[in-house]
C-alpha cells in the first residue's frame, strides 16, 4: 500500500507543482496587499506604501457589513449546491432510465447551460423574469412584478440561474459514475429482493461516494464565489447593498472605494473559510472512513 501511495503522489506531483506555481505567487500577492494602505494614491506613486500589519483585517472584521455579507454569502452558497446536487442527481439517474434520444437531448440541453458564459446567462435570465416584458410574469400572470426588487425574490433568482449553470457538471460526473457500477452488483440486490428504492440507497449512493465528494466540494468553491451573476442580477449587488456576497462586497471596497488593501483582506479570508470548509468536509468524511 506504501509502494502504491508513493506511485499515486508521484503521478500527482507534476500537476501539484504547476498549480502551486499558478496559485502560490497570486496568493502571495494577495496577503502582501492586504498589510498595508494600499489605495488610489500608493497605486498611481503619489504616495508611500504605510504597512499596516492586521490593520484591514481588524477594520474589517469590525463592520457589521462584512458579518452580514459573510452569512449571505454562506447561506447563498448552501441554497446553491444543494440544489446543484439535487438536480443534478435527479437527472442522471433520469438519464439511466430514459431512451438514448430523449439522454442526447438532456445532454444537449445541459451543456447548453453549461457552455453559456455567466453574463450573458445572467442576462438571458433578467429577460425572462422581466417585470413587465418577461415571459415568466406573462405566464404566471404576474405582470409588473419586479423579481429583483425584493432581497428574497433577488437571492432566490440568481441562484436558480447559477444551480441552472451548475448542475450539468454534477448530472454528467454522478451519470458517468452509475454507468460504471457493475452490473452484477445490481443484479445481485435485485435477486435479493432489494426495491429500486434500497438498491438506489443501500448500494448505488455508496458506490458514488467518492464522485459525490468531488462534486460537492467543487460545487461549494464555485458557488462561495460567484461574482457574475450576483452582479449583472442585482445590478452590483442589490438595492442599498442588499444583495452583497463577500466576492461583489471585495469589488466594491477594492474598486469603487479605492481601498486595495481591504479588498484584498476580503479576498484572503474568503480564501481562508473555502479551505477551512474544505478540510472539515474531508477530515469528516475520513473519520467516517469514507476517504483515505
Amino acid at each position: 500500500m506504501r509502494n502504491q501511495g508513493r506511485v499515486a503522489y508521484g503521478y500527482l506531483t507534476p500537476a501539484l507543482l504547476v498549480l502551486g506555481g499558478l496559485l502560490a505567487y497570486p496568493i502571495y500577492q494577495l496577503v502582501l496587499i492586504s498589510l498595508f494602505d494600499y489605495g488610489q494614491e500608493q497605486v498611481s506613486g503619489g504616495a508611500p506604501l504605510t504597512f499596516l500589519g492586521l490593520g484591514n483585517y481588524r477594520t474589517l472584521l469590525g463592520q457589521q457589513q462584512f458579518w452580514t455579507v459573510l452569512g449571505q454569502t454562506v447561506g447563498f452558497a448552501a441554497v446553491c449546491v444543494v440544489g446543484s446536487l439535487l438536480v443534478g442527481t435527479a437527472l442522471a439517474i433520469l438519464c439511466t432510465r430514459v431512451r438514448t434520444w430523449a439522454r442526447m437531448v438532456l445532454f444537449l440541453a445541459a451543456l447548453g447551460a453549461w457552455s453559456t458564459p455567466a453574463v450573458a446567462g445572467s442576462t438571458i435570465w433578467l429577460f425572462l423574469f422581466d417585470a413587465n416584458f418577461g415571459f415568466v410574469n406573462e405566464v404566471l400572470g404576474t405582470t409588473g412584478f419586479s423579481w429583483t426588487f425584493d432581497k428574497w425574490t433577488a437571492f432566490g433568482l440568481v441562484a436558480a440561474q447559477v444551480i441552472w449553470c451548475s448542475f450539468p457538471f454534477v448530472m454528467v460526473t454522478l451519470y458517468a459514475g452509475i454507468k460504471a457500477i457493475p452490473t452484477e452488483v445490481l443484479e445481485a440486490a435485485a435477486l435479493d429482493g432489494a426495491s429500486t428504492a434500497r438498491t438506489a440507497v443501500s448500494v448505488t449512493l455508496p458506490l458514488l461516494k467518492p464522485l459525490l465528494i468531488v462534486v460537492t466540494i467543487q460545487s461549494i468553491i464555485w458557488d462561495f464565489k460567484v461574482f457574475t451573476q450576483i452582479y449583472v442580477m442585482t445590478n452590483g449587488g442589490g438595492i442599498a447593498g442588499r444583495n452583497l456576497v463577500l466576492n461583489v462586497y471585495a469589488y466594491q471596497q477594492a474598486f469603487a472605494a479605492s481601498e486595495y488593501g481591504l479588498g484584498a483582506a476580503i479576498g484572503v479570508v474568503m480564501t481562508a473559510v473555502l479551505l477551512a470548509i474544505t478540510v472539515f468536509y474531508l477530515r469528516a468524511l475520513k473519520r467516517q472512513g469514507e476517504v483515505l
